[in-house]
């Protein structure tokens, strides 16, 4: 949001070193940008505002609570660019970014409406895999990106949401569910995205027979962690501040064309690779505002 609004000229320090932005990745290894510790009273004084998402850590005065993740919709997590903008006066450039971002938004949810109108809607699940336990997942901002791209979650009736593995009538129910999805979203956490792949799927799954897994067969297997560097996702960067593009992604998805390359999400069934992201890619001036994507259509 920072880049968008203009703002990265003026960012001063970071916390952590995985970041999921080839400009801040810049910024930081020319040292217009410190690496800090928020521990250290010092350091953090000279910060004029520090963003945090933890409201639960011990508080400054010069903090300011940043938390787009509590939205339920991604539209209200993008809009949070507003409540940035107020910080640098910069109110008019928030809404136009916005005003853009929804109406893009809002087109191709008309775009898909009307594509599957006219064909069967795809059945999503988000899970992941957690010390031998399978989890569905319910986040609501998730769920709509699914409806908003023309598909429909998967049965919603099934009141229990995860499945120990090692359990063999939480296998069984677990593989039966699987059977009835086309499309499935693997969150599972990797340390090293790069090292997740279709293997490390299959393995965590414990299923001997995956003949009847029709996302496998359809080749349908995805992440949202196409872009990242080290375990930082662009997913929870890029990907908040511009949902007409993850849209675009999850149409594409759910109706493949191959004429669009994704932006976040990466199909592990065909072992599509990560996009380790590095400052070499960042080719723009920080202090020039960062247009969002428009997608045709």
């Amino acid at each position: 949001m920072l880049q968008l609004l203009g703002l990265l000229g003026s960012m001063k320090g970071i916390t952590s070193d995985s970041v999921a932005s080839q400009c801040v990745l810049k910024a930081y290894k020319a040292g217009q940008i410190e690496k800090i510790n928020y521990t250290e009273p010092q350091q953090m004084a000279e910060i004029a505002a520090h963003f945090i998402s933890n409201t639960l850590q011990p508080q400054a005065c010069n903090f300011a609570t940043f938390s787009p993740q509590v939205e339920e919709t991604a539209l209200q997590k993008a809009e949070w660019i507003k409540y940035l903008g107020v910080f640098a006066n910069l109110e008019l450039r928030a809404n136009q970014v916005y005003n853009q971002v929804k109406e893009n938004y809002n087109c191709l949810t008309n775009v898909a409406a009307r594509q599957s109108a006219s064909s069967l809607k795809p059945s999503v699940a988000w899970m992941a895999y957690d010390d031998g336990v399978w989890s569905f997942t319910r986040e609501k901002y998730k769920l709509q990106y699914v409806e908003d791209a023309g598909g429909e979650n998967f049965d919603s009736s099934i009141s229990k949401m995860s499945y120990n593995i090692s359990i063999p009538e939480d296998l069984d129910e677990f593989h039966a569910i699987l059977c009835t999805v086309e499309v499935v979203i693997d969150e599972t956490y990797a340390a090293d995205p790069v090292a997740y792949n279709l293997s490390s799927f299959l393995q965590n799954t414990g299923l001997e027979d995956v003949s009847c897994l029709a996302f496998l067969t359809s080749k349908s297997l995805w992440r949202y962690d196409k872009r990242s560097q080290q375990d930082a996702l662009d997913w929870y960067d890029g990907g908040v501040s511009q949902p007409q593009v993850v849209l675009a992604d999850m149409i594409e998805v759910l109706f493949p064309t191959g004429n669009y390359t994704t932006t976040f999400m990466r199909n592990l069934a065909k072992e599509e690779v990560v996009v380790s992201i590095n400052e070499d890619m960042c080719e723009r001036d920080i202090n020039t505002p960062l247009d969002p994507t428009i997608i045709p259509c």
